[in-house]
């Protein structure tokens, strides 16, 4: 199998992180790496559990000092993998948000050649669990408010868990994301609108939510700047 990195940000995620890594490990791919990225807001043993399974040689911890953020921490976890030599690129929560064992799929999809692999809350197959109606309402509106601003065309343009060919991550230069919240998902997917996508079916189970109406806001603004701005992402 081609070089694959799952690129996590992880914080205070002591409780489950242990059975995370090893649901990834015991995937059938020897091939498939875990890049967990860890900053100064977690404060309990994650990073310690993390470090404990770097001897098997496909767990690398990634400290990003600089971090400003979850997003900035996924723009830093794709700039590692790219320097590491991954061919492609799993981008996952490390919560428990998103289940490993899913991730197959999506290694088949870029095995037949897709460039870009969405995971939807919303299409066949798909299920959310602990999900709240009102985020319910956010997540279907913005996807039907983005499809309209932007001319897209998916199911959910506001999940994560989404995986990429090497190719399309070189292309951007991520210090030009507008995004530093809830929008940096349907900011990527916008980006890559034109390339050979596919949406798949994910389980979401929702975790405690940072999503506050100041993010709601800012999540709009940004929404129609995103034309504007896409000239500034390619390099």
């Amino acid at each position: 199998m081609k070089k694959t990195i799952i690129v996590m940000p992880v914080a205070n995620e002591e409780q489950s992180m242990a059975s995370v890594i090893e649901q990834i490990l015991a995937l059938p791919y020897d091939n498939l790496h875990l890049y967990p990225i860890i900053d100064n807001y977690s404060k309990d043993r994650t990073e310690e559990i993390i470090r404990s399974y770097e001897h098997t040689g496909r767990v690398k911890c990634v400290f990003y000092k600089e971090s400003r953020g979850v997003i900035s921490c996924y723009m830093e976890g794709y700039r590692v993998a790219l320097a590491d030599g991954a061919e492609r690129v799993i981008e996952m929560d490390g919560g428990g948000s998103h289940q490993p064992s899913e991730i197959p799929q999506y290694i088949e999809k870029l095995d037949e050649g897709y460039e870009c692999v969405w995971g939807s809350r919303f299409i066949k197959g798909a299920g959310l669990e602990n999900d709240p109606l009102y985020r319910k309402i956010l997540s279907r509106g913005g996807t039907w408010l983005s499809n309209l601003v932007l001319g897209t065309k998916l199911k959910d343009m506001t999940s994560g868990f989404e995986a990429f060919q090497r190719e399309v991550l070189e292309q951007f230069n991520f210090d030009n994301f507008l995004s530093t919240g809830h929008m940096y998902q349907t900011e990527m997917r916008f980006y890559c609108r034109n390339r050979k996508a596919i949406e798949v079916p994910i389980h979401y189970k929702a975790g405690k939510s940072s999503l506050k109406m100041k993010s709601v806001t800012e999540a709009l603004s940004i929404l129609f700047k995103l034309k504007k701005n896409e000239a500034k992402v390619y390099k």
